[in-house]
């Protein structure tokens, strides 16, 4: 069964992805980034495939870890009334998300957290953009992660003089 869906964006916000700019290099572990508002697949992956239209990349396929979001979407999703053919894989790394374009270039995506604070995930959306970095998805979300504030404790039960 195919599920038709709108293309376009959320109350006129943007879809969060960056792609790395340049050619595509071998040695690297991804070729961008990706910041979902929620881990509804069915509603956010039009958003992304619509988002990656306007960027050039005409999405033909996309595969994702099924642990990672709510529910599996439908195999076949139309989105600006071209289909995309899907797979769930329970051994995908579960902080990527890949895709092929019609040219038959694959692309991977690191998620980052829909649950990311705005901070953390402008960072892993700038990071991931970085065409000389080479390391791995978990390297790029914990180092875009936020930096805590100190705790401040009340000491209490101490008398002066």
């Amino acid at each position: 069964m195919t599920v038709q869906r709108a293309a376009g964006f959320r109350n006129g916000i943007d879809v969060r992805v960056r792609l790395r700019s340049g050619a595509p290099a071998l040695d690297v572990a991804f070729d961008g980034a990706w910041w979902p508002r929620s881990r509804d697949l069915g509603a956010e992956l039009p958003e992304l495939v619509a988002a990656l239209a306007k960027l050039g990349v005409r999405v033909e396929r996309f595969t994702y870890p099924v642990d990672a979001w709510e529910h599996e979407v439908q195999r076949k999703v139309v989105v600006g009334g071209r289909t995309v053919r899907t797979g769930a894989f329970r051994s995908m790394d579960q902080q990527l998300v890949s895709l092929v374009a019609d040219d038959g270039r694959r692309i991977d995506l690191v998620v980052v957290p829909p649950e990311a604070d705005a901070l953390t995930g402008v960072r892993a959306l700038r990071l991931a953009g970085l065409r000389e970095d080479s390391s791995s998805p978990q390297r790029v979300l914990a180092a875009a992660g936020s930096r805590p504030r100190p705790e401040v404790v009340p000491i209490t039960g101490v008398r002066a003089g």
